[in-house]
């Protein structure tokens, strides 16, 4: 396991954010990659805490415990948009949309969605697109996401 977001090769989250940013994140080193997504105002979180899985899909992931969001929320205080990586991580939205968040759940990054890249990619652009006076997030979904489901 490489202890990174996304990192699993056939994982397109990288591929994704490089086309929205319109910067090489897939071929920079990982901690350039994250110094990238702040320097867009955009971070990665992961929304399940601990949690015991077998392999990396998250339909194999079991005594999940969410994670404590008050951390993030004193850190990016000027969060308003929280995405979710995924359906998996989707689960916590109504949670984030209760304290008034904007939420989006996007289809998730992982090969195991056999959705189009170019699909997966206009709802990738739709939801990070910059509106006038709104910071963006990313939390999200970790496979081998800030909301992210996690590695365990």
């Amino acid at each position: 396991m490489k202890a990174q977001y996304y990192g699993h090769p056939q994982n397109q989250f990288w591929k994704l954010l490089e086309q929205v940013l319109d910067a090489p994140l897939f071929d920079m080193p990982y901690r350039e990659r994250l110094k990238t997504l702040l320097a867009h105002r955009i971070g990665l979180w992961d929304v399940i805490g601990g949690c015991e899985r077998a392999g990396s899909l998250d339909s194999a992931i079991r005594n999940a415990t969410n994670n404590r969001f008050r951390r993030v929320a004193r850190v990016a205080a000027g969060l308003r948009r929280v995405c979710f990586n995924g359906k998996t991580a989707g689960r916590l939205e109504p949670l984030f949309a209760e304290q008034g968040y904007e939420t989006r759940v996007l289809p998730s990054s992982s090969p195991a969605n056999t959705m189009s890249f170019p699909t997966k990619l206009r709802w990738w652009r739709k939801a990070l697109a910059r509106n006038e006076g709104q910071v963006r997030r990313v939390t999200g979904h970790r496979s081998p996401i800030a909301g992210h489901a996690r590695s365990c």
